[in-house]
């Protein structure tokens, strides 16, 4: 059955349905856990744990939305999520993090040398399920889509690279150079790549194939910025992030912490008395080891009171404005009405 067989007119149903759909395709490509020792139950941990899985939706409504069927872009969406799972594992470990959709990161559980396997093993298993394509799109279609998902692979690691090193290199970018950063990262990620492999794989370029990538960029930016606000104003450490349900799964105030140079913290920068810029690069600036409890308490309190988190609010709204006027240019009908619905959501409204 497609999909989009029943009425999906509510976004968060939508999202369950395409959640449990691509669980069970990512779950047929890993091996059962336990016929291999210290790798096929890691693989299969996060996945198990939940996850809006957004960006495999947006890959088959756009896909639809241009006029292709969804079907057939259930492998690049499964690929895709592969992904996600991969870099979460890695990320967790660069970020030195604690907590994963409610639960200990891999590597807390089974130490940093195994938790990079399993890693490195989910990124092998992507390209392999991305070949599944050549029987399913024909080989220059595929092709194409594999090189697309492989440029937001690239695009992906450069964005980190700038996200992770002005932790390491103890700098603190500016407006313009988070933006670099934030485009390359989260606007190809979890914005125009996922939407312009629906179109590719519905047949479409030119310029609507533009016009819904920006959509999609400004979607994924709108998104991370709600992330970050999550972080600082959420505490549901230990519930998993669900379509419809559950909490932001990682630890409250885990962005001071781990040192991350989001806009809130360029916001405060701008908007604190030096006495209070110093001591927030300060705390920014420790190993995560080192953060107190009170100091985190103290950073999340500035974050409200010097307005910091309302101009991150007011940008995440900005963002998607932005993507609302690039989508009220694509085909009418019950994928874009479901777009409509998630940009809200995922940039604005959500709470998980």
């Amino acid at each position: 059955m497609s999909i989009l067989a029943k009425d999906h007119s509510d976004p968060g149903t939508y999202l369950e349905s395409v959640g449990e759909r691509i669980l069970g395709e990512v779950l047929n490509r890993l091996p059962k856990a336990g016929s291999r020792p210290y790798l096929d139950h890691l693989l299969r941990d996060y996945p198990e744990r939940g996850g809006k899985r957004f960006r495999p939706a947006l890959i088959l409504l756009c896909c639809e939305m241009m006029g292709g069927d969804p079907e057939d872009a259930v492998v690049s969406a499964t690929a895709l999520e592969l992904f996600h799972n991969f870099a979460l594992i890695h990320d967790d470990i660069e970020d030195s993090s604690e907590m994963r959709r409610g639960s200990q990161t891999l590597h807390r559980i089974h130490g940093i040398p195994l938790a990079i396997n399993a890693g490195d093993a989910l990124h092998g298993i992507v390209h392999q399920v991305l070949l599944e394509n050549h029987e399913k799109l024909g080989t220059q279609k595929a092709l194409q889509v594999h090189h697309h998902l492989n440029l937001v692979m690239q695009k992906t690691f450069e964005g980190q690279a700038l996200d992770i090193g002005w932790v390491e290199k103890e700098v603190f970018p500016n407006r313009e150079q988070y933006q670099q950063m934030i485009v390359r990262k989260t606007g190809w990620y979890s914005g125009r790549g996922p939407c312009q492999c629906g179109a590719l794989i519905a047949g479409k370029e030119g310029g609507l194939f533009e016009s819904l990538g920006d959509f999609g960029e400004s979607l994924g930016i709108g998104f991370q910025i709600r992330d970050d606000i999550l972080n600082l104003t959420e505490s549901s450490e230990s519930n998993a992030p669900e379509a419809q349900v559950g909490g932001y799964g990682k630890e409250q105030g885990g962005d001071f912490a781990e040192g991350k140079r989001t806009l809130i913290t360029i916001e405060m920068l701008e908007r604190l008395n030096p006495e209070e810029q110093n001591r927030l690069q300060s705390i920014l600036l420790k190993a995560r080891t080192e953060v107190k409890e009170e100091e985190i308490v103290w950073a999340v309190e500035q974050s409200e009171r010097c307005g910091a988190i309302d101009a991150a609010r007011l940008e995440a709204q900005n963002h998607a404005q932005r993507a609302s006027s690039e989508l009220s240019k694509m085909p009418q009908g019950s994928p874009r009405k479901i777009l409509e619905g998630l940009l809200g959501f995922l940039a604005e409204d959500r709470k998980v």
